[in-house]
């Protein structure tokens, strides 16, 4: 069956394409809903001074406040619809899951199969709500706060705010859902990454206007490009990497007739958790210093000014604090979302074993000291993928549309869209071959 789907693979051209018309009406779909998420981060939050704001944000652009702008598309900067992103549904969906690994009744609902999983969906969109709430309420009381950012402050601003945002919050979750069950697939994803594509246009060109006023010098702007090439195509190799652990199935017989054992392969990625590692130790190296710009450092001690002074963005400390967490997220993270005893019970259950050891206990075991492994590999590429461009960013003054999160997202979901695409074509071609079997089957009938 594997030879048989690779050899359609290799088959597929720009002749396949244009007969899948299913797959054609998803692409326009997709790029439709993408359009419209991209409008909507252009449509400013109601009550906003846009000249005031848009100088506080610029003293605010280089913390968390820049990242998330960054995964939402430039809307922060803009303060719209659509500056909570889609992040709050994120953050919802990594606590479901760190909750089914610890509560026994939503580890349960998980192996319920389809049911269960709408239930703990159902539970990741109440999540989404009470954390975008908590969030868009801080967003509107800190606008508050600032010099001439609000037009008419108040509680009844405060309601609009968090109603808008989100809303806004929501219906990108929505439109998520629909593009990956109406699109190409990853909607989520796909939402994150247009916003992030979004912005490189304007980061090159603004990494071009820094070497035509001088402020970066040709040797610069030439070796971030180069450093910007080589960290993709790593990124694209160790992406794809995996380690594939050989599962055999028992011989059978049926009636008088012995049939040869099946083998198959596990296969377990190097970077199992994505992401997710990198996003989340940027927004708590951030947040310190984000916090002291809203509250002022007058209002704060000495000892708290050094500590996010050295913290800082670009800083050695921060390097070190930022490669460390990276580090403990990938594993900590890979340990949430892939359970070696589950996958041993599964094996199990429908007679695979890998060969030279004992199905069950023995078999999670070793399955996690394989993934064990090999997530060291890749903790120690998500941290060389972050850290080399954060290190020109700081040095160099490269916008941070072009640092290492942003091309590791950019670079994997590509990746993913195009093995979707892949799929339908694939699909596309099976059917083919079983109308035309039925076909020739109907006439030598006749």
């Amino acid at each position: 069956m594997a030879s048989a789907a690779e050899q359609l693979a290799s088959n597929l051209n720009f002749s396949t394409f244009a007969k899948a018309e299913d797959l054609k009406k998803r692409l326009w779909f997709t790029l439709a809903a993408l359009l419209v998420y991209r409008l909507g981060t252009h449509i400013p939050l109601p009550g906003i001074n846009p000249g005031a704001y848009a100088a506080a944000f610029q003293g605010q652009s280089n913390g968390i406040l820049g990242l998330f702008n960054m995964f939402s598309g430039g809307a922060v900067q803009r303060m719209a619809i659509f500056a909570l992103g889609i992040m709050p549904y994120i953050s919802a969906s990594i606590i479901v899951q760190l909750l089914t690994s610890v509560i026994p009744s939503l580890e349960n609902l998980k192996k319920e199969g389809e049911q269960g999983r709408k239930i703990i969906n159902q539970y990741t969109r109440y999540g989404t709500v009470i954390l975008g709430t908590l969030q868009a309420y801080g967003i509107a009381v800190g606008l508050e706060n600032g010099n001439g950012l609000v037009n008419d402050p108040g509680m009844f601003f405060r309601i609009s705010t968090v109603i808008t945002l989100v809303g806004g919050t929501m219906f990108l979750m929505w439109l998520g859902e629909q593009i990956t069950s109406r699109g190409i697939g990853n909607g989520i994803s796909l939402i994150i990454f247009s916003g992030i594509a979004a912005g490189l246009p304007t980061a090159v060109v603004n990494l071009l206007e820094l070497g035509r006023t001088g402020s970066l010098s040709t040797g610069i702007i030439l070796s971030v490009l180069v450093v910007g090439i080589l960290v993709i195509a790593l990124i694209v190799f160790m992406e794809r990497a995996q380690r594939r652990l050989l599962i055999q199935y028992p011989k059978r017989q049926v009636g008088n007739r012995m049939f040869q054992g099946d083998t198959s392969h596990l296969p377990l990625k190097l970077n199992t958790s994505g992401v997710i590692p990198a996003i989340f130790a940027s927004s708590l190296l951030l947040l310190p210093a984000t916090l002291a710009g809203f509250s002022g450092s007058s209002n704060m001690p000495d000892w708290a000014t050094r500590i996010i002074a050295l913290l800082g963005h670009g800083q050695p400390l921060y390097m070190v604090m930022y490669g460390a967490l990276i580090a403990f997220f990938a594993f900590f993270y890979t340990a949430i979302v892939f359970n070696p005893s589950d996958t041993a019970d599964n094996l199990k259950k429908h007679g695979g074993f890998i060969p030279g050891i004992r199905p069950g206990e023995r078999t999670a075991e070793y399955i996690d000291f394989v993934l064990t492994r090999i997530t060291v590999i890749g903790a120690i590429y998500l941290v060389f993928v972050c850290i080399l461009p954060e290190i020109l960013v700081s040095q160099t003054g490269v916008p941070l549309s072009l640092g290492g999160t942003s091309l590791l997202i950019i670079v994997s979901v590509t990746l993913d869209t195009v093995a979707q695409i892949q799929g339908h074509l694939i699909a596309q071609q099976y059917e083919g071959m079983i109308k035309k079997s039925k076909l020739r089957g109907g006439k030598r009938g006749r």
